[in-house]
C-alpha cells in the first residue's frame, strides 16, 4: 500500500486568484488650498496563482492536503496617489511533465516541463485606477474610481505524464520491474502476480563515458487499457511522453508476434501519435533459449524493428540492449 499511497499522479485543486484593490476617490485638501484636485491612488493587482517546474519531485503527492489555494487580494488605493499593494503569489511547486486542466471546460491552461520553469496558472485581477486618472479640464474633482477585477476561480485538475527516454511495455510479469532493477539502481516491487507494478518506476541508467538516460517500467498494459480496463489510461497517460518505446514480451510468450500486436493496438486505440514513437522489441528471459529457437522467434517479429534478446537474471544481452537503447535515441533526438 506505501507504493500505491506515495505516487500521486493526479490531483484535484481548487484556485481562486486574488481580487484587484478598488482605485481610491480622494481629494488632496492643504492648509491654503481646499480644493488642490483629485488624488486617489490606484489599487493593487490581486495575487497570481502559479506553476514551477521542480526537478526534485517526481510526484503531486505534496498536493494531497492542500485542496483550497485562496491567493491574496490587491489592497485599495488611498490619497496621496498611493498606490495599493499588489497580493503575494502563490507558487506551487510541481514535478516536470505537470499539465493543468479546467475541470468545468477541459481546457489545458498550462504544461511544465522545464525546471524553474514558471507559469500563470490563475490571473489576478487587475487594481482599479483611482480618480486621479480621471481628472479632465471640464471635470476636475472627479468622483470616479474604478473597482478592482475580480480574480479568478475554478476547480483545476493537475495531472503528471511521467518524463522518460525510455518507457516499458509490456503485460503485467514481462519481466519489466527485473530489468529495470538490473539496469538501473531502481528498486521496483517485484514479484509474480499482475499488477505488481502500479506506478511508474523509474531509473537511470548509465552508458559509455559518462552518458546516461532515463528509463521508466510502467504498469502493465492489458487488452482493453485503451477502454480503461485494468489500469487502462493511467498507464497509457504515461507513455504519451517517452521518446522510445522498449515492448518487454518474455520468452515463453505463446506467441510473440500476437503479443506485440495486442500492445501495438492498445497505443493506436488510445492516441494514434503514440505510434510515431521509435520501437524496439526486447524478449527477455531468453537464458531459456537456444540459438535456434531465437532464429525462430526472429522471424515471427515484425522486419522493421529492431529487437534484441535479452535476460536480466544472467545478464545476458543486456550491454547489446543498451547500445540498441542508445544509438535509437540519439536518432529520435535528430
Amino acid at each position: 500500500m506505501a507504493e500505491r499511497s506515495n505516487f500521486v499522479d493526479q490531483i484535484k485543486i481548487f484556485c481562486r486568484s486574488g481580487h484587484g484593490g478598488a482605485g481610491s476617490r480622494h481629494f488632496m485638501r492643504t492648509k491654503f488650498n481646499p480644493k488642490a484636485g483629485p488624488d486617489g491612488g490606484d489599487g493593487g493587482r490581486g495575487a497570481h496563482i502559479m506553476l514551477r517546474g521542480n526537478k526534485n519531485l517526481w510526484t503531486l503527492l505534496h498536493l494531497r492536503y492542500h485542496k483550497n489555494v485562496l491567493a491574496e487580494n490587491g489592497e485599495n488605493g488611498s490619497g496621496n496617489n498611493s498606490t495599493g499593494r499588489s497580493g503575494k503569489d502563490i507558487i506551487i511547486d510541481v514535478p516536470l511533465g505537470t499539465i493543468a486542466y479546467n475541470e468545468e471546460t477541459g481546457e489545458k491552461v498550462a504544461e511544465i516541463l522545464a525546471d524553474g520553469e514558471e507559469v500563470v496558472l490563475m490571473r489576478g485581477g487587475r487594481g482599479g485606477l483611482g480618480n486621479a486618472h480621471f481628472a479632465t479640464p471640464t471635470n476636475q474633482a472627479p468622483e470616479h474610481a474604478q473597482p478592482g477585477e475580480p480574480g479568478e476561480e475554478a476547480f483545476m485538475i493537475l495531472e503528471l505524464k511521467v518524463l522518460a527516454d525510455v518507457g516499458l511495455v509490456g503485460f503485467p510479469n514481462a519481466g519489466k520491474s527485473t530489468l529495470l532493477s538490473v539496469l538501473t539502481a531502481a528498486k521496483p516491487k517485484i514479484a509474480d502476480y499482475a499488477f505488481t507494478t502500479i506506478n511508474p518506476q523509474l531509473g537511470m541508467v548509465e552508458y559509455r563515458d559518462g552518458r546516461s538516460f532515463c528509463i521508466a517500467d510502467l504498469p502493465g498494459i492489458i487488452e482493453g487499457a485503451a477502454e480503461g480496463r485494468g489500469l487502462g489510461h493511467r498507464f497509457l497517460r504515461h507513455i504519451e511522453r517517452n521518446s522510445i518505446l522498449l515492448f518487454v514480451i518474455p520468452a515463453d510468450s505463446k506467441n510473440h508476434a500476437a503479443e506485440f500486436q495486442i500492445l501495438y493496438n492498445e497505443l493506436k486505440e488510445y492516441n494514434e501519435e503514440m505510434l510515431q514513437k521509435d520501437f524496439v522489441i526486447g524478449i527477455s528471459k531468453s537464458d531459456m533459449l537456444d540459438d535456434e529457437l531465437k532464429a525462430a522467434i526472429a522471424k515471427e517479429l515484425p522486419a522493421a524493428i529492431p529487437h534484441v534478446f535479452f535476460s536480466s537474471m544472467t545478464q545476458q544481452g543486456l550491454t547489446a540492449l543498451k547500445d540498441l537503447l542508445w544509438h535509437t535515441l540519439q536518432k529520435a533526438m535528430v
